[in-house]
């Protein structure tokens, strides 16, 4: 066995052969199946190895089909759909299918953070995988935040940003595209992803609910930082955010097809590569429920703005109506 072999594997986890993938994030789970049937001991098992790790890859699971997907991430908690973008017909799956214009999540990003409770653990099956490119990028927040600077560090603990899914969309993720498709990402973005505007606030270093670890909570659904201009928000977040994302805090993975990727929202951000021009590129999540964040001094996440409806339902009331602004404890 060489040296690399012997030292790119784990086995601190019973039952699991896994090997890092890179430094500081990811590792691969080798011959394992995916299974809602799975015993209490190995779902804790792999939970225990992602907090480790971040993300965790598994190849070769093509007896997952959509129910199968659906019923194994129910093992790690309450699964929910997207806010916004219609599921799958009969499934809670939100779906990412490049030839529809909303597919190609390219912009750095952890997973529904507009919510005050935002999902923590995200499960993406590879459906339609092009024959080249389309690759995916995690960073670790954690360790992004660990390395800062103290004067950095004590900056970012006492700052909060609003976050919604009304960002700047941005005409670079469309430019240099076919225009058909750019057209078709963009009426995506503006009829289907925002047809409903959230808003929450979240601590910019949240603390993890199982890890204990600090970790920075940024990505592409910050609006801006509360109390500053937007000029001073987006010079901070610059700052921030390019800790996160520096290349030796990340993890790049070259999808098969019927790949799984499961990864701690919690603790990473991600970004879907757009290079396969107008290959077929089709990908399900399963999303599972979060928890609210908590600051480094203990104060939670709160909505700032959500549907109406919501509000409503959450207060028992059977009364639909308009959008309105909701601030909650």
């Amino acid at each position: 066995m060489s040296l690399s072999a012997q030292t790119d594997l784990d086995t601190s986890f019973e039952n699991l052969r896994i090997r890092r993938v890179a430094g500081l994030i990811g590792a691969e789970v080798q011959d394992f199946k995916l299974s809602a049937l799975l015993d209490d001991a190995a779902i804790d098992t792999l939970h225990r190895a992602l907090v480790k790790y971040k993300v965790l890859f598994f190849r070769a699971q093509s007896h997952l089909d959509d129910a199968s997907h659906q019923a194994f991430g129910a093992r790690f908690g309450d699964t929910i759909a997207h806010p916004t973008v219609p599921s799958p017909e009969g499934t809670k799956l939100f779906e990412l299918d490049a030839s529809k214009g909303g597919g190609r999540a390219d912009s750095w990003h952890t997973d529904i953070t507009f919510l005050d409770a935002f999902p923590k653990i995200s499960i993406l099956r590879g459906v339609k995988i092009p024959a080249y490119g389309g690759d995916t990028v995690w960073a670790n927040t954690a360790v992004a935040y660990e390395r800062l600077p103290d004067e950095l560090k004590r900056l970012a603990d006492s700052l909060w940003a609003v976050h919604t899914n009304d960002y700047d969309y941005g005409a670079e993720r469309v430019a240099g595209t076919d225009a058909q498709l750019a057209e078709a990402r963009i009426a995506h973005h503006q009829n289907v992803f925002v047809s409903t505007v959230y808003e929450a606030e979240h601590p910019l270093v949240h603390v993890h609910p199982v890890s204990g670890e600090k970790a920075l909570l940024l990505g592409h659904f910050v609006k801006r930082i509360v109390g500053l201009s937007s000029a001073e928000s987006a010079r901070i977040f610059d700052i921030l955010q390019n800790r996160v994302i520096r290349l030796e805090n990340t993890v790049r993975w070259q999808w098969r097809q019927n790949d799984v990727v499961i990864w701690d929202n919690r603790a990473t951000q991600h970004y879907a590569v757009n290079d396969y021009g107008n290959q077929e590129r089709l990908v399900r999540r399963v999303t599972v429920a979060g928890e609210r964040a908590v600051s480094v001094d203990g104060r939670r996440s709160r909505t700032l703005r959500r549907p109406q409806a919501e509000v409503e339902a959450q207060a028992g009331s059977r009364v639909a109506g308009r959008e309105t602004v909701a601030s909650v404890a």
